[in-house]
């Protein structure tokens, strides 16, 4: 098998052809999916299309539970792949991973899985050093020209796609779909603890890392567990609005390969955010896009990074 021989598996694991997208979410993020799931430990693989670029390519997904990760591109016929995203039909703007089809399915058979030739596996090199590293960002106590303090949007809200972008144009969040040259200015300070870095401007204390892939209702009960172990010293941690997630934007990518600062860990690639859009689904906010999005249901779960506000920390620290 020359794909995994090039991916250096001591094992020969299972391609499942059954997986899809789709069906990931459902099956490893709770206990309650597939009875072939056995174990948090036990790792599955399958091929999926990546159809956000302008050309659309054939990856393999490494997945488990609570674990997700791309491990390899595969060199596919171009004209075939694009066959198979025809095939979809019209999707929604977010819905960009598909299955991959019979056609693919054979190809990939006799060209990657079953035979020893490796040309055509691409392996995606993974991080070899932790996911949140030294910040690069002046300490809490610098002495910095802050500039005006900006109150951002911070409860709950049930918001429009007309609403996001009046919300976007009235800060000006580089929100790389409705206002690319946006300019929201954020600024960061490290606040020493390895778990936390506050934005002077917003006056929002953020996690540097973040929150597993969860359903919305397991988010919430992981949540009310890191308030009650008071992460970081603190309590009072939630999920951000559409706007706080927006003001992270960065114009452009940067470590990670997405539009955030590199203090933050890359293993949330887009966050829950507290809205529900109307007339129906939840919003995100993805940082490898760098645009708010909604999803009706294909996306039943998500990754959290929280907030807090800083203005309470004196009080809730005595406590």
């Amino acid at each position: 098998m020359g794909l995994f021989q090039k991916l250096v598996h001591t094992e020969i694991p299972a391609i499942d052809w059954e997986m899809t997208p789709e069906y990931t979410f459902g099956t490893y993020e709770s206990w309650g999916g597939k009875e072939r799931v056995r174990s948090k430990n036990e790792r599955v693989y399958y091929f999926f299309i990546d159809a956000w670029d302008d050309e659309p390519k054939v990856c393999l997904m490494e997945r488990g539970i609570k674990h997700a990760r791309v491990v390899a591109e595969i060199a596919a016929p171009p004209e075939m792949v694009r066959r198979c995203v025809q095939e979809q039909g019209k999707v929604a703007l977010f819905e960009r991973t598909h299955p991959i089809n019979e056609e693919l399915k054979q190809w990939l058979l006799a060209n990657v899985v079953e035979s020893e030739d490796d040309s055509k596996v691409i392996v995606l090199k993974s991080p070899d050093v932790p996911t949140v590293i030294a910040s690069g960002l002046p300490g809490k106590d610098a002495v910095l020209a802050v500039p005006v303090r900006i109150a951002l949007p911070s409860e709950p809200a049930e918001m429009s796609e007309e609403d996001v972008v009046a919300l976007v144009a009235r800060f000006n969040f580089a929100d790389q779909e409705r206002n690319p040259r946006g300019n929201f200015a954020h600024l960061l300070v490290d606040n020493g603890d390895g778990l936390t870095v506050t934005d002077k401007v917003t006056g929002l204390m953020w996690q540097r890392g973040g929150i597993d892939i969860m359903s919305h209702r397991s988010m919430r009960r992981e949540i009310a567990r890191l308030n009650e172990e008071r992460f970081a010293g603190y309590a009072g941690w939630r999920l951000p609005t559409v706007a706080e997630a927006l003001s992270l934007l960065e114009q452009e990518k940067l470590a990670n390969n997405q539009y955030l600062h590199p203090c933050f860990s890359g293993e949330q690639p887009f966050v829950f955010v507290n809205a529900v859009r109307k007339p129906g689904g939840q919003w995100f906010v993805d940082f490898k896009q760098g645009r708010a999005f909604w999803s009706s249901g294909t996306i039943p779960g998500g990754f959290g990074r929280l907030c807090r506000p800083e203005k309470e920390e004196l009080s809730e620290k005595s406590c």
